[in-house]
């Protein structure tokens, strides 16, 4: 006779955890960062963060880019395409002047060919960076400003432009293409958009 297998109840994966969506940046908390990179003379951090933020990738299509699909040689293109792992959709992006700079000293440093991952790792067996070193690294941007780190992780970087874009304008079309998304509720959920948006009209009544 086989022996009487017990079955073992699972604890919910996310069981005394905090989670939930993670902040995006202010304008101001961009900037500290990036001038800390600076001042520091980090070329990759700089580079990966200033992509990050123009990109708006998911952290596994950002660290598995290559040079020759943002650059012709040493000519850093102002938009980009790529194929999103998680969904098989292209998506566009831009790359702003700073981030052109930045990549373009990446490329520099590093020696980097049109074949070649843009973000290398350190560790021998890895030749780009893996989605949990990115997310070590963005938590040290983000201690490095004195924020608090359970509140932000890589999708703060997938989602400060496209929030900033949304409070300035409005348009959740605009913001759905730039993420990806193909439905716009999808992008209206992630940007906690309906959260925000009431928030601000009850902070806008005095009673």
């Amino acid at each position: 006779m086989y022996p009487l297998a017990v079955y073992k109840k699972k604890e919910p994966w996310n069981k005394g955890k905090l989670v939930g969506q993670k902040l995006a940046l202010k304008q101001k908390q961009i900037w500290a960062i990036r001038i800390r990179l600076e001042i520091s003379g980090n070329v990759r951090d700089l580079a990966l963060f200033s992509l990050g933020l123009d990109s708006k990738l998911r952290g596994c299509d950002l660290v598995t880019l290559r040079v020759r699909d943002i650059a012709l040689g040493m000519n850093i293109q102002s938009r980009a395409k790529i194929i999103q792992q998680k969904t098989g959709r292209p998506v566009q992006f831009e790359i702003t002047e700073q981030t052109r700079v930045a990549i373009k000293a990446l490329i520099r440093k590093d020696a980097l060919d049109n074949s070649d991952y843009l973000f290398k790792s350190r560790i021998k067996d890895s030749p780009h960076l893996s989605t949990r070193q990115y997310s070590r690294i963005v938590d040290g941007w983000i201690n490095s400003i004195g924020l608090e780190g359970t509140h932000y992780g890589t999708h703060t970087m997938r989602r400060t432009k496209p929030s900033l874009i949304y409070k300035k304008t409005k348009n959740i079309r605009a913001c759905q293409l730039l993420l990806g998304h193909s439905k716009l509720e999808s992008t209206v959920r992630y940007l906690g958009i309906e959260v925000d948006d009431a928030l601000e009209i009850s902070e806008s009544i005095d009673i």
